[in-house]
């Protein structure tokens, strides 16, 4: 996926002591990220992954894996009156989420915290939040080769959390009835449905297509990226949605897509 000053606003280079940083506009310059030069980067994944969450304002919204912040204050600035907290084991991210928060004028309702999944923080209570969502590592662990970049290669590849721990947590948190709502690869929605239905219901799949003009001998390109929500302790059938197509044939992105990376909107079914 592209990184976030390609799609949603311009970008300038910072150094602060001996790190590089860039600021990049997102939701069309409404929020500004700022995020390592080099290493980490969020793409459009967490604005996706926000936009699938249909929160209210009142209710409480944790992010696991938060990384710099990015779907968070995304959340937050598109539901107003929305509680958002954010974990990630990566305390240099953390730092920056907060900083992002506070330079954003969120930080009265989006909160981070350094901890990680399997030993959570005692602040983090069970039960507790009406809406969970995460953007995972997408590679197994032990296969791939990982990145040279230490974070970079810990936000892309599995390490002592699975998949199965990540799917775990994030049921723990949720209330019941709460959701839970994941992006994750296409190619692992096997397994990711397999451990979503333990313990959770009224599942949907939202592909994201990439879309264009295939030549005419070429099939249209599968999707690569899939966004799974669920509620907890409900009996309901799943249910496979259209999704949205990212891109138009002359490969700029299609209205539906602009309409979530610079206007802020919603995902619909």
């Amino acid at each position: 996926m592209p990184r976030l000053a390609d799609t949603s606003g311009a970008e300038m280079t910072t150094s602060t002591g001996e790190t590089d940083f860039t600021i990049d506009g997102v939701l069309g310059g409404r929020l500004r990220i700022r995020q390592p030069a080099a290493g980490y980067r969020a793409a459009i994944d967490p604005v996706f992954l926000a936009a699938a969450v249909l929160a209210k304002a009142g209710e409480q919204v944790l992010d696991v894996g938060c990384g710099v912040g990015t779907a968070g204050l995304c959340l937050a600035t598109r539901v107003d009156g929305v509680r958002v907290s954010g974990i990630d084991m990566q305390r240099d991210l953390v730092t920056l989420a907060a900083a992002n928060a506070r330079e954003n004028g969120l930080a009265g309702r989006v909160d981070f915290m350094a901890g990680d999944l399997l030993r959570p923080p005692p602040r983090l209570a069970a039960g507790t939040f009406d809406h969970v969502m995460a953007n995972p590592p997408f590679v197994a662990a032990g296969r791939g080769n990982p990145p040279p970049d230490p974070a970079k290669a810990a936000a892309a590849i599995e390490g002592e959390a699975r998949l199965a721990d990540w799917v775990r947590f994030c049921l723990a948190m949720a209330r019941p009835k709460g959701s839970v709502t994941i992006v994750h690869r296409a190619d692992r929605l096997d397994e990711l449905l397999a451990l979503m239905r333990q313990g959770l219901g009224d599942l949907t799949v939202f592909p994201l297509w990439p879309g264009g003009s295939p030549a005419a001998d070429e099939r249209p390109k599968p999707a690569k990226r899939i966004i799974v929500s669920g509620r907890k302790g409900i009996a309901a059938p799943l249910s496979l949605l259209p999704g949205l197509v990212l891109h138009a044939a002359d490969g700029t992105y299609t209205d539906a897509a602009e309409r979530v990376l610079r206007d802020g909107a919603a995902l619909t079914s």
